[in-house]
């Protein structure tokens, strides 16, 4: 049965099918999770794979293995860089989270770790960055209701965590 939780761990020891990446638009080893991942995954193999990819434009997702991650696959979603919200920030975010959800579906992906996208570096409002994240996992559940999936946030920070889990109730 498809369903969302949180969960206090490091994204990279998730034993889900896919995590999901945190990504920059030319698919480089980056800072924050995004760094962590590629790290973890084992730098050179995933910067090989990214390179053969080459890009991916923000709102958009791609799929490379996991390596060394105990996931089998690691989703590159691409979300926006916070600029106050007036530059399709909140579409560009949603549809970041639907791609990935449409990438594990298409690679038989049935359950997935996600790092709260956007909402580091890239500068987005934490309480509107789960908004988006739960809004866009909440439609892909309703919209595919005999896919089963389970959807795991991976979270580290306890502030993050605690409004996730606010957000996740009121949501539902």
């Amino acid at each position: 049965m498809s369903g969302i939780r949180i969960k206090k761990i490091s994204i990279t020891r998730l034993e889900t099918d896919a995590v999901v990446n945190a990504a920059n638009s030319g698919l480089w080893e980056g800072g924050g999770v995004c760094g962590y991942i590629f790290r973890e995954a084992g730098a050179r193999e995933m910067t090989e794979a990214c390179n053969k990819i080459g890009h991916c434009d923000e709102g958009n997702a791609v799929i490379t293995p996991g390596f060394e991650l105990p996931a089998k696959y690691v989703i590159h979603a691409v979300g926006p860089r916070w600029s106050g919200g007036a530059n399709n920030e909140p579409e560009l975010l949603y549809s970041a989270y639907k791609q990935a959800l449409l990438r594990a579906k298409e690679n038989n992906v049935h359950s997935i770790g996600f790092p709260l996208i956007s909402a580091g570096i890239f500068g987005y409002p934490v309480e509107k960055a789960w908004e988006r994240a739960v809004a866009a996992c909440n439609d892909f559940i309703g919209s595919n209701p005999d896919y089963d999936i389970e959807i795991v946030f991976a979270v580290l920070d306890d502030t993050i965590l605690s409004i996730g889990e606010k957000t996740l109730r009121k949501l539902r």
